[in-house]
């Protein structure tokens, strides 16, 4: 009898290990995983929600998701514009959940769609922009060309066509000093 209850109570013990033994496993993998997620990762899950988004030169914004890139991200703001921001220029972001896209799961098509890619959809638009700096200043005008680490803004009034008389300068802006670019259509 004394045996049986000897050999039960070591068995107890084995699995009372073994359980511990597989939490820490679980505990240490998750902690492995969750160390290989990036920005874009967790941004990638939060597609279509409404964030804030506080970000240098810019402050905090409010909209919809739409799009992440390597290195931008794409939100709708109240009011129907969309703000094209530069990863390293956001502080801090609100209204993320838990949930997260697999690691480096924008693929290896995704990792080429960088900033650069971004912008040359605007130049190619012609549309009239706001371009926003890390230090606050607000350019306004249209998207000439987009180079290996900046951009040219063809400075102009709000509302004008880009054309030759209505340009003031142009500027070249590194992509550092960029914050965001903001569409001025509604």
């Amino acid at each position: 009898m004394r045996w049986d209850d000897l050999f039960a109570d070591l068995a107890a013990q084995l699995d009372a290990a073994e359980a511990a033994e597989l939490a820490g496993e679980v505990a240490d993998r998750t902690r492995r995983e969750v160390g290989l997620l990036g920005l874009a990762d967790r941004l990638r899950a939060a597609t279509s929600s409404p964030l804030g988004v506080t970000s240098s030169g810019l402050g905090t914004v409010h909209g919809t998701l739409l799009d992440v890139g390597v290195d931008w991200l794409l939100l709708q703001e109240t009011g129907q514009r969309e703000l094209l921001l530069r990863t390293a220029a956001v502080l801090a972001i609100t209204g993320v959940g838990p949930r997260s896209d697999v690691p480096g799961g924008a693929g290896e098509v995704g990792r080429k769609l960088d900033l650069r890619w971004a912008l040359r959809g605007i130049t190619r638009s012609r549309a009239g922009v706001q371009v926003v700096l890390v230090d606050s200043t607000v350019l306004a005008g249209t998207l000439d060309r987009v180079g290996a680490d900046h951009v040219d803004v063809a400075e102009h009034p709000v509302g004008e066509a880009r054309r030759a008389s209505a340009v003031r300068q142009v500027r070249l802006v590194p992509l550092t000093a960029l914050s965001a670019v903001r569409s001025l259509g509604s």
